[in-house]
């Protein structure tokens, strides 16, 4: 599918709605999702795997976008859920999401979050460090459960992205370190506690990913450390990272190139090792979201520096799409009521708030922009929403799913008075 489509006027559409009108409607800032496209992503991963003969779950990485509505569409499509917080795991039980089709990933789950987990009947928790597992061991024998559960593990692989999201290295924050035996002795340690059931093992090599190589190394490595544990896994969960495009620059390859990559390494490893190929888990987020969502902006104040750079400013920025200024994230820009009109300008999007580092998108070209027209920044179906903030007492932008010709807002705008609801009076 083409990064973006319009109708006979040339108008950007988004679930087949004109984007023009979606912001009228809405207003802005306005998150849009176009769920035709979440819907053939979670697809794209059961097809890839249909020819493979090998069993598999793909569990679509909540972080990247949670609410009702995005896990009701992922129950529609049969993909379970990997959740990373208590708030998750609310919003798949308010979302009436199976709880045995879901995980709980994070490296430093609360007493609170684990208990939740236990009672909502949460189907696997992935443990991250001893602390996790001896508190998920204890509070599972108190209730006289036993608790399905796999380790994460760090396979020392470092895959080729920004260094904030790289997490399979040794020097990482998360799971058991293999290369200095902790992830051995955490193997034997988890399948000796009272109520813990070790189903496999689990990593995670990063985020954005266009590499095959550093999934298979990681495959390879999942299977080595079970064979030197002797241990056979009945799961092998490899996480996520797949890489999205968001500008010409990036260069996706398509979900079967992976799974055709993955699968005969981990049955020639399995083979090698004389170990049952287990069942393989995958944890795609941004793949399927990411470019489903658009962010609409209205088009306001203009700064023109002589010889140096023309500022468009609009009515949102960091506190809705922090990924720029975090990541140095690049996106493309489109004017909405006419995005393939020709480009005459040179503009930087500047968001509202009060920081110079506020900028969306540097240098981009544009057809001419007005005060009151509504640009478009595709691809932020991934991590805007979820990172969104209320810094400068901005309220976060509604959501809106698009399908079909329809609309409907699924996460309602914040408004000012939200933003003073939770504030207390202080007498001093």
């Amino acid at each position: 599918m083409s990064a973006y489509q319009t109708n006979d006027q040339g108008e950007l559409m988004i679930g087949g709605v004109p984007a023009t009108q979606l912001a009228q409607q809405y207003g802005t800032p306005l998150y849009v999702y176009d769920v035709s496209r979440i819907r053939e992503a979670i697809q794209s991963y059961k097809q890839a795997f249909a020819t493979q003969a090998i069993n598999y779950s793909a569990s679509y990485a909540a972080k990247a976008f949670a609410t009702v509505a995005m896990f009701q569409v992922a129950a529609s499509e049969g993909a379970h859920l990997d959740l990373v917080s208590g708030g998750e795991i609310t919003t798949a039980l308010k979302a009436g999401f199976n709880m045995q089709h879901t995980s709980f990933n994070g490296n430093n789950k609360t007493d609170e979050e684990l208990q939740l987990a236990l009672d909502s009947g949460l189907g696997t928790i992935i443990v991250d460090n001893d602390y996790e597992l001896e508190r998920l061991s204890r509070f599972a024998s108190d209730r006289g459960a036993t608790q399905d559960i796999l380790l994460r593990v760090t396979p020392g692989i470092s895959a080729h992205t920004h260094a904030y999201i790289m997490t399979g290295q040794a020097d990482s924050k998360f799971g058991y370190d293999v290369a200095s035996g902790q992830a051995l002795a955490a193997i034997a340690k988890a399948q000796q506690l009272p109520g813990i059931n070790l189903r496999g093992i689990h990593a995670h090599i990063g985020s954005q990913i266009f590499e095959v190589a550093g999934y298979v190394a990681e495959a390879q490595k999942l299977v080595a450390l079970a064979a030197e544990a002797h241990y056979q896994p009945e799961i092998i969960d490899l996480g996520g990272g797949f890489g999205i495009r968001y500008t010409d620059d990036d260069k996706p390859l398509p979900t079967t190139t992976f799974i055709d990559a993955l699968t005969p390494a981990i049955q020639e490893a399995c083979a090698a090792a004389n170990m049952t190929v287990p069942d393989i888990w995958l944890e795609p987020g941004r793949s399927i979201v990411g470019p489903a969502g658009y962010t609409l902006y209205t088009a306001g104040s203009r700064k023109v520096v002589p010889g140096i750079r023309t500022y468009q400013s609009i009515d949102g920025g960091m506190g809705d799409n922090i990924r720029p200024a975090l990541y140095q994230a690049k996106y493309d820009v489109l004017l909405a009521s006419q995005p393939d009109a020709p480009k005459s300008e040179t503009l930087t999007i500047a968001g509202k708030n009060c920081e110079s580092g506020d900028i969306i998108a540097k240098d981009v070209a544009l057809p001419p922009v007005h005060p009151g027209d509504t640009l478009a920044v595709l691809a932020t179906g991934a991590y805007g929403y979820s990172m969104a903030s209320l810094y400068n007492r901005n309220p976060r932008p509604a959501v809106v799913f698009a399908e079909n010709g329809k609309s409907s807002v699924v996460v309602r705008r914040e408004t000012w008075q939200d933003l003073v609801d939770h504030d207390l009076d202080y007498d001093a």
